[in-house]
């Protein structure tokens, strides 16, 4: 299995072999932040501790220190914009669901799951389109590198890291639109 501590660059370009149609991007950008959203909702029962804040009280949930974790990584992978950028984003996602905990179990438990498998399904019918298996199968860290590549993908949406976005292009392919009618 290769390092899961390979810099942004390399990671996002691996895992843009397997997402060049355009239709799977798509469905990526609303499938991984769904997804996202449904892991905070799931992890955030039970609350472990409080924190005082500037803000107020911050729950200390699972949630909360899965994305201090993925933050740690996210920052620390060489492309500060960008670690920043989707560390930010996860932890809206994960703000969002958290009061969610607080609905009775079957509705907490209906609500993360039910987004978790939707999220799921929008992500299978991208690859159907894009003619390849997830990038996950060939390494488990793609589960980690998604929120990245769909926070660069709006990045570059706004002509930010123009020169990331360059080079997954260079090295991994334009984007385009697959003809179903004669897959290659």
């Amino acid at each position: 299995m290769p390092a899961p501590f390979r810099p942004a660059r390399e990671l996002l370009i691996q895992y843009a072999r397997h997402h060049r149609d355009r239709r799977n991007i798509a469905t990526h950008l609303v499938g991984i932040p769904m997804i996202v959203f449904a892991i905070g909702v799931l992890l955030a029962r039970p609350t472990l501790d409080t924190l005082p804040t500037p803000a107020g009280v911050l729950a200390l949930t699972p949630a909360v220190l899965l994305w201090f974790a993925t933050t740690l990584w996210y920052l620390t992978r060489g492309e500060f914009l960008l670690g920043l950028s989707v560390s930010l984003l996860n932890g809206a996602l994960i703000m969002l669901g958290a009061p969610l905990a607080d609905a009775g179990f079957v509705s907490w438990l209906a609500a993360g799951l039910g987004l978790f498998v939707l999220g799921w399904v929008i992500q299978f019918l991208g690859h159907y389109y894009e003619g390849r298996r997830p990038a996950f199968t060939d390494d488990l860290i793609g589960l980690l590198v998604g929120p990245a590549f769909v926070t660069a993908e709006a990045l570059f949406s706004f002509g930010l890291l123009r020169p990331l976005h360059d080079e997954i292009e260079r090295r991994a392919g334009p984007t385009h639109v697959r003809d179903l009618a004669f897959p290659a």
